[in-house]
């Protein structure tokens, strides 16, 4: 089943700004756009003095809206919250053997896992600097573990070069390091940087370019003892009378230039950024047992399988018209609070008669939502581990996949086991969802077996996740630029009389747990005041 190629990317942008402008051109034009920035998060909140009697309609079970409501109950107000599905958490979700799940389409996502297999469709990684997460999951008891983020042993594959066979990232690295260096160092020796250092500094690059790129004694970046111990040998070392190992050769420098492998190794600054620097962390058991744990905590508060069709407000308060999800022909009901807060996604909320102001309606319509399809691959046994050595990590591809994520939990453990198989964004996510969630799984195992041949022989089952296609997100995160954050961002996070909005929408860290958190701790803070001061 053949797919087109992808087309280049918001990441592929970003890679282009660090290389011609540096690092710290790249960061901060990743920060204005909200895909950098480290949490604010320093401490918990403590509200106090609830006006006696006063109550808080949330629309939304996500994060956010959970947060928020957490807080809110602490500090005494009266919080009820709507959910339209039949559990809390939001886009915090894991999928285990047993789920069912109905797309737009109709189409019938189901999931066959073995017992205690599971598969993340959203979120799937919890940075270290996430402080606010970190600060519920500690709260709440949610037990972490390392989400391994870059795995040397991992690949990077073109279809175009090295004869399509994969290449391991940590072998690509240090060829890049090598050549770098190589090529730095025969521009001191033939002295066309004179004028930039001094004959003492000189001394000391050439001296640190050697180390650092392992190169030999002649400045060249070749096959030798050192460099069999930073790049896979020919041989592996043995004992006794075993083989003796030998290093391998690197890759030639012209066709690892072509293959343009430095454009796939920034996909999303994994390598290169505070973004995704170790240690980097996982709930124990997917990453919906976070979502679990906020709904646990408020589980007294929501009303579940409640879809909301209109809020009104006025001078008195809000009321919001809703009725069952489940059944379309119910009766609508109306819930009347003093304050809403509402974390709909804006890709649904923009369909919703909400009575806010002209400019709050069209900051609404004007964020868009990115497509992302990911699928889950069940195989008989880890032969990525068994096989290939890889626990953990990431390999990347030029193929429509885009991603292969490799398990970091119960590593060297025995039986059928969960990696994903495909995670793509923009056109390549439109291409996947355009099949049914069959033709995607077979898809994710043709192309995933051009890396893995394992694949045809050891695949049990899979599943697979479109967040366009569904209902009550119609999409993966909000989308900002430059543009769009200077002109609606402040008119959405405002109060407007009685609404205000929060999700991760509402933050300088969309897609992230950390964002929606944080803005509904924002909301919640404001709020509060906004009540004790009117």
């Amino acid at each position: 089943m053949a797919l087109s190629e992808f087309s280049p990317t918001r990441r592929e942008l970003f890679s282009m700004i660090g290389k011609l402008a540096g690092a710290a051109t790249m960061y901060q034009a990743m920060t204005s756009m909200g895909f950098a920035a480290e949490s604010d998060f320093r401490q918990a909140i403590n509200l106090q003095g609830a006006p006696a009697g006063k109550t808080v309609v949330i629309l939304g079970a996500g994060l956010a809206g959970l947060t928020a409501a957490y807080e809110l109950r602490k500090a005494g107000y009266i919080v009820k919250v709507l959910e339209y599905q039949n559990r809390g958490g939001g886009r915090s979700i894991t999928v285990r053997g047993g789920d069912r799940y109905t797309e737009i389409s109709g189409d019938v996502i189901t999931c066959d896992f073995a017992d205690g297999n599971y598969f993340n469709p959203g979120p799937w990684r919890l940075p270290h600097h996430h402080y606010a997460i970190l600060h519920y999951c500690r709260e709440f008891g949610v037990a972490l573990e390392p989400f391994i983020q870059e795995n040397h042993e991992a690949y990077l594959h073109s279809t175009k070069h090295f004869g399509g066979v994969p290449q391991r990232l940590g072998d690509v690295k240090n060829d890049m390091r090598g050549y770098t260096a190589q090529l730095l160092a025969k521009s001191l020796n033939q002295h066309d940087l004179d004028q930039m250092v001094t004959t003492e500094d000189k001394e000391k690059l050439l001296d640190w370019l050697k180390t650092w790129g392992v190169l030999n004694a002649n400045y060249q970046y070749a096959a030798s003892g050192t460099l069999a111990m930073q790049r896979h040998p020919a041989v592996l070392p043995g004992g006794g009378l075993m083989p003796r190992w030998r290093s391998s050769q690197p890759l030639p420098m012209s066709e690892l230039l072509d293959a343009r492998f430095w454009t796939t190794m920034s996909m999303d600054y994994n390598y290169y950024s505070y973004k995704h620097s170790p240690p980097m962390f996982q709930p124990v058991g997917g990453m919906g047992k976070i979502g679990d744990a906020f709904t646990r905590e408020c589980q007294e508060l929501i009303v579940f399988n409640r879809k909301v069709i209109k809020i009104d407000q006025n001078a008195n308060g809000v009321t919001v018209y809703h009725h069952n999800s489940q059944n379309p022909n119910a009766g609508v009901e109306q819930l009347h609070a003093d304050y809403c807060i509402c974390t709909i996604p804006l890709s649904v909320l923009s369909q919703l008669d909400v009575q806010v102001s002209p400019a709050m309606k069209e900051a609404i319509a004007a964020i868009p939502y990115e497509t992302s399809a990911k699928v889950g691959l069940e195989f008989n046994r880890r032969f990525w581990e068994e096989d290939e050595w890889i626990y953990g990590g990431v390999t990347y591809t030029d193929m429509p996949i885009n991603q292969i994520s490799y398990p970091s939990d119960r590593l060297l453990s025995k039986g059928p086991a969960v990696l994903l198989g495909c995670y793509n964004f923009g056109a390549d996510s439109y291409k996947f969802t355009a099949l049914n969630p069959q033709q995607r799984i077979e898809a994710a195992l043709v192309y995933g077996a051009r890396i893995h041949p394992q694949y045809s022989k050891e695949f049990r089952s899979g599943t697979s996740w479109a967040w366009h296609r569904v209902s009550w997100t119609l999409g993966c995160y909000g989308i900002w630029n430059n543009t769009t954050r200077e002109k609606y961002y402040n008119t959405l996070c405002q109060i407007d009389n009685r609404i205000v909005l929060a999700g991760e929408h509402c933050s300088d860290l969309p897609a992230w747990q950390e964002g929606a958190i944080l803005s509904g701790i924002d909301t919640a803070k404001r709020l509060h005041h906004k009540i004790l001061t009117t």
